[in-house]
């Protein structure tokens, strides 16, 4: 199936969209939120969800959905890279507030950001797992193998540039998660 790898990335990403919602919820209620914790969310944001996941579409699946007929000046793979555009911008503005939150202490600006990005990713990620990904599907099934290797190549390029594994950034959701439960207590 040519779209699994994004689809253990959509996972993963919804993993850390659930511990960027309790941490939220803890800067709503007054709690102080550490750098251990902000920074890994960060990171994520940034460098798996966007340098990782997003280049393994722009680079692979979105290219092979072209050759199969589909349009990326208009329609789905238009959307999704304006999409992912938006990702970036609203990334960028979080990193911002959380360096601004972790000096000043001031969380209205980074619960702002972190709301909008968890509520723009969501969407996202319910367009891609619901609409694209099927198209994508019933398009590439012939060369469904092909993309597959392209995928897990670009993914392995993209997180070794960065010095960093899958198994990192499975390991930073999982403890993200565990951080931000403990920090409710």
């Amino acid at each position: 199936m040519s779209t699994a790898s994004l689809r253990r990335d959509h996972d993963l990403i919804e993993k850390v969209i659930k511990a960027m919602e309790s941490t939220i919820q803890l800067l709503n209620d007054g709690k102080q939120i550490p750098e251990s914790i902000l920074l890994p969310v960060i990171d994520f944001s940034k460098n798996f969800t966007d340098v990782c996941h997003h280049t393994k579409e722009e680079k692979s699946l979105f290219p092979a959905l072209e050759q199969a007929g589909m349009p990326s000046n208009m329609g789905p793979i238009a959307m999704m890279l304006i999409d992912h555009q938006r990702s970036r911008e609203i990334g960028t503005a979080m990193e911002e507030s959380a360096k601004e939150y972790l000096s000043s202490g001031d969380s209205k600006k980074l619960i702002s950001d972190m709301q909008q990005y968890v509520e723009h990713v969501t969407e996202h990620l319910w367009k891609e797992n619901n609409r694209l990904f099927m198209m994508a599907e019933a398009r590439l099934q012939y060369v469904s193998k092909k993309v597959d290797d392209e995928l897990n190549k670009i993914e392995k390029t993209q997180l070794s540039d960065l010095g960093k594994s899958r198994e990192h950034y499975e390991k930073l959701a999982e403890n993200l998660s565990n951080d931000v439960s403990e920090q409710g207590n």
